[in-house]
């Protein structure tokens, strides 16, 4: 047992490997109160049996946090609005969750009096800055324990033998040990055979939220999703709450093989790591937000915007969640969004979408304008003045070059003149 001395922990529970474990552990290490919390986030059949679980492995006490809701609403929706693509690949699924997460558990254990937070996050990747992070933004006062920091078990191996050892019950194997996290907007799986880039990821075995392109269906399916200020509210005309919406398109992506991605990514630790991610819903959601705003944004504020993306992707996957900076990206995102309120239809076809249409009341496309036929609002001859204005530093740039490489010529003459006269 180690010196220190605590007089309740809060364990982020979710009955996988590492916090099964981890209750044991903590219960021989400082012999105090235990309070397991799994946050729900949208896990589903994840959470059965976890209230169990937990108080026959040593937890003196369970809560199951619901914040489903916290997490579309504060999380995934401002991302959305955000257009945030971690290294033009990721939708954010872990990390968005995590924020909201580290609230449920400081709220806890604010209210049991605990004074330490513990998390099963390893040394090696994200989760455990984007947990403590939180935790440190909204409790600072509250210490924070990182077994796999600490504890004499190296590896996923060791831990299933000290589970093993210690009778506890696991409902994974070691053939089907992969790292998983789950929850409403996704599915990421890593480590076995995912640590060699050059092995083809098992599909047919892997994929829970969706299936295989050829296993999807051979005829097209149209999806339409209404937006209001940027968040979606309803799905082939009919509202629905951001929770229900998620799971609807979720069903209509993953019979689709929409969002399946196999990636290699750079950890805010420096090291690089493979994951397969499903991503059906969040998928279809994102593409159809952008289409939303390429119609209703003018240029500047809509390439903008674009830019600001790939930092708040950043932010959130670096855990930079309650910071002043994403608190004022926030503001001028939701600027951006007063106006990206309409509908798109998309098809979608054995894991690919296409546009099928998107019209909106604040669209900036005028179709007066922008047709090759005959029109009366567009004077074509105003064009030569606009380019003779536009390219005016242009002209001054190639006029400049032409008078000194003139110059540098006529120099030249005259050196080889000189030379001449010499000889």
């Amino acid at each position: 047992m180690t010196e220190k001395t605590y007089n309740k922990i809060v364990l982020a529970y979710s009955g996988g490997l590492d916090t099964s474990v981890i209750i044991h552990w903590l219960k021989e290490q400082y012999n105090c109160e235990i309070i397991a919390v799994t946050a729900n986030v949208g896990q589903e059949d994840e959470l059965e049996g976890l209230e169990e679980k937990a108080l026959k492995t040593g937890a003196s006490k369970f809560y199951l946090a619901e914040i489903e809701e916290a997490f579309v609403y504060d999380s995934i929706f401002p991302t959305l609005k955000a257009g945030a693509v971690y290294e033009n690949k990721y939708l954010l699924g872990t990390a968005t969750a995590r924020p909201v997460i580290a609230k449920a558990l400081v709220d806890i254990a604010k209210q049991e009096g605990a004074d330490a937070i513990c998390h099963g996050c390893t040394g090696k990747g994200n989760d455990q800055v984007r947990f403590e992070m939180g935790i440190k933004a909204l409790a600072p006062e509250i210490e924070i324990i990182a077994p796999w920091r600490t504890w004499d078990i190296t590896s996923r191996e060791e831990a299933i033998e000290y589970a093993e050892k210690n009778e506890i019950p696991l409902k994974i194997s070691r053939e089907t040990n992969y790292s998983k996290d789950k929850n409403l907007w996704h599915l990421s799986h890593e480590g076995l055979d995912l640590e060699d880039p050059m092995n083809e990821p098992k599909y047919d075995a892997i994929l829970e939220m969706s299936v295989t392109p050829e296993q999807a269906p051979d005829k097209a399916t149209y999806v339409s999703i209404t937006f209001e200020q940027g968040i979606p509210v309803a799905i082939d005309g009919k509202e629905t709450d951001g929770v229900q919406l998620i799971k609807q398109l979720n069903k209509v992506g993953g019979v689709n093989a929409i969002g399946i991605l196999d990636m290699i990514e750079n950890r805010l630790v420096g090291m690089k790591s493979r994951g397969v991610y499903e991503t059906p819903g969040g998928t279809l959601l994102y593409f159809a937000h952008e289409q939303l705003e390429m119609i209703t944004l003018d240029k500047e504020t809509l390439q903008y915007k674009q830019d600001l993306a790939q930092k708040y992707a950043n932010l959130i996957y670096n855990g930079q969640f309650f910071t002043p900076l994403k608190q004022a990206m926030d503001a001028f995102i939701d600027e951006t969004q007063q106006t990206v309120t309409g509908t798109v239809q998309l098809k979608l076809y054995k894991g690919n979408m296409v546009i099928s249409s998107v019209e909106s009341p604040f669209s900036l496309y005028s179709e007066a304008f922008a047709t090759f036929d005959e029109d009366d609002v567009y004077n074509q001859e105003d064009a030569a003045g606009f380019i003779n204005l536009y390219g005016l530093s242009s002209v001054i740039q190639a006029e400049m070059k032409q008078k000194t490489q003139f110059a540098k010529e006529a120099q030249n003459q005259f050196t080889t003149k000189q030379e001449g006269l010499k000889v």
